[in-house]
């Protein structure tokens, strides 16, 4: 066969041609490489939430954990969220979050053709994450509990996968928290990834790490500052199924809504606000 008729491989995404190997002329590499950046979000997503979920299992299970529990919750969920983009951010671009890749549509900056590729794999890799941090402690459960799952009170397992807001909240405090947190989340990561501001360049997975725990200290008791609603829908779906019942999606007046809604909405209302308010240089 001659160099002209040997078969090429085709990038799926830029439509160019690139010389073959041996592994490009079978159909598992063309399969993984169509798809990477959704395995990017997919495995991002679900170790996002496994470190996430298992370090708030690891205080529910150990009380005498309970005086530092919210402090050591909000580092662990920020360090999550570094490891989860380190593993998908140069491919994917680490959304990891559904409310960042809508807004980014939104504004023109993603493809709306990916968007429910992105999403589909976040809640995929959200629930996974949450079930494998039910499988690491699946023993520990009916000893806690009595075998009887519940999300409120003092044997309540269900906040170890979803959120629940502080039971004085409004549906509006509540709307409202989970909106504006999220609002900030985004406002503050277009200027780490900025080129034409001073950009958390090489540094991105940890500056956004960093800015999830401040969030979280501050604000992040009145909800369980979901700001993500594939993080928060995945686990619920799997709580849902694994024991709990109704009661993730009926707790708190049908709360669950919510931490789907309101961080699309301040996601985007968070990226308005950079677009039109921070403007740089032009010298």
């Amino acid at each position: 066969m001659s160099e002209e008729s040997k078969p090429v491989h085709r990038d799926p995404e830029s439509g160019q041609f690139e010389q073959p190997n041996k592994e490009r002329m079978f159909g598992f590499y063309e399969l993984r490489y169509r798809f990477r950046h959704y395995l990017a979000e997919y495995f991002g997503t679900l170790l996002l939430i496994f470190f996430g979920n298992t370090v708030v299992a690891l205080t529910v299970f150990n009380p005498e954990l309970q005086p530092e529990s919210w402090l050591l919750i909000t580092i662990a969920w920020g360090l999550a969220v570094t490891m989860g983009l380190y593993v998908s951010m140069g491919n994917s671009g680490g959304h990891l979050n559904s409310a960042v890749t809508i807004s980014a549509a939104v504004y023109g900056k993603f493809p709306w053709r990916r968007v429910p590729g992105y999403i589909l794999s976040q809640i995929l890799g959200a629930l996974t994450g949450a079930a494998l941090t039910y499988a690491i402690y699946r023993a520990r459960f009916d000893p806690f509990d009595g075998g009887v799952r519940t999300v409120s009170g003092p044997t309540a397992t269900g906040g170890i996968f979803c959120t629940y807001p502080d039971p004085l909240n409004t549906r509006w405090d509540s709307f409202f928290t989970e909106m504006f947190l999220t609002a900030v989340l985004v406002f503050v990561i277009q200027g780490f990834f900025d080129p034409k501001m001073t950009p958390a360049k090489g540094f991105e997975p940890v500056a956004v790490g960093l800015l999830v725990t401040v969030i979280g200290m501050a604000a992040g008791r009145q909800t369980g500052y979901a700001i993500n609603p594939a993080r928060d829908f995945g686990p619920r779906v799997f709580t849902a199924i694994a024991g709990w019942g109704s009661a993730p999606f009926t707790a708190s007046g049908h709360y669950f809504w919510i931490p789907i809604v309101a961080p699309i909405v301040g996601a985007v209302l968070g990226q308005g606000a950079y677009e039109l308010a921070i403007i740089p240089n032009q010298d």
